[in-house]
């Protein structure tokens, strides 16, 4: 984990998986968690699973116009509607405003 600035977006995607296509859904992670760190105002990233497939990824990103560029990005776009086709059971988003951001380690 890392801290994130005061008022940067945090998109918080949460879905439960599908038990098809693990190899094909870990390389389309892969790669857009290589791509979205390349993109303008990406600041990073935090994620879980869970052994039942259910996951939260949250993206943080400099700001709206940022955060929405990564959604509207051709290559984001073509693997989301994969996802809904074969690796996603049902996700939510949420997209919402840092206020506040701690960081601790021992």
């Amino acid at each position: 984990m890392q801290l994130h600035p005061k008022d940067s977006i945090a998109v918080i995607f949460c879905a439960t998986r599908t038990a098809e296509g693990e190899d094909a859904y870990q390389a389309a992670a892969a790669s857009m968690a290589e791509l979205a760190a390349r993109q303008p105002g990406f600041l990073g990233e935090d994620h879980a699973r869970s052994a039942d497939g259910f996951g939260i990824t949250i993206s943080y990103w400099r700001d709206d116009d940022c955060a929405r560029a990564w959604r509207d990005h051709p290559d984001h776009a073509a693997i989301r509607e994969r996802g809904r086709g074969e690796w996603y059971r049902e996700y939510s988003l949420h997209v919402a405003r840092v206020e506040r951001g701690y960081d601790w380690q021992k």
